[in-house]
């Protein structure tokens, strides 16, 4: 027994250590185009048009009807030419340019003041949340 607890943390550790690491990638901007029955596509500014894949919270966040066609960044890594992968929605890695200004995606009830990552419903008050892009964190 006191092998296999010592084996699992040791394990856990080294997984620590590993994602600690882990760069947060490669930032892509450009305008986020939603068209209806297609995945999300970044336009860059040469007009190359990049599919984007990520964990089912960004999902979310790229089909967002309130964000189609804004300037937007994703940090993730290239998959191939025209795709790319956004990093898992725990990393800071969505962001829109309003007024000149880089800000972090987020959505907020005004009801109960709980901050998401992703739209959707208030895990409390079950209300629509709003898109509310704040300032990033340094």
């Amino acid at each position: 027994m006191r092998y296999w607890a010592v084996r699992v943390l040791l394990t856990a550790a080294a997984a620590t250590a590993v994602f600690a690491g882990d760069p947060p990638g490669i930032a892509l901007r450009g305008h986020l185009r939603q068209e209806p029955g297609k995945a999300p596509v970044l336009e860059t500014a040469d007009h190359r048009r990049i599919s984007l894949e990520g964990d089912e919270p960004t999902a979310r966040v790229l089909t967002d009807a309130r964000l189609k066609d804004s300037d937007f960044e994703v940090l993730g890594h290239s998959i191939s030419e025209d795709r790319f992968a956004i990093n898992g929605i725990h990393l800071p890695s969505l962001f829109v340019y309003r007024g000149g200004k880089r800000q972090q995606i987020s959505y907020w009830c005004d009801v109960c003041y709980i901050r998401t990552s992703s739209p959707g419903k208030c895990w409390c008050c079950q209300r629509e949340t709003a898109l509310d892009p704040v300032e990033p964190e340094r």
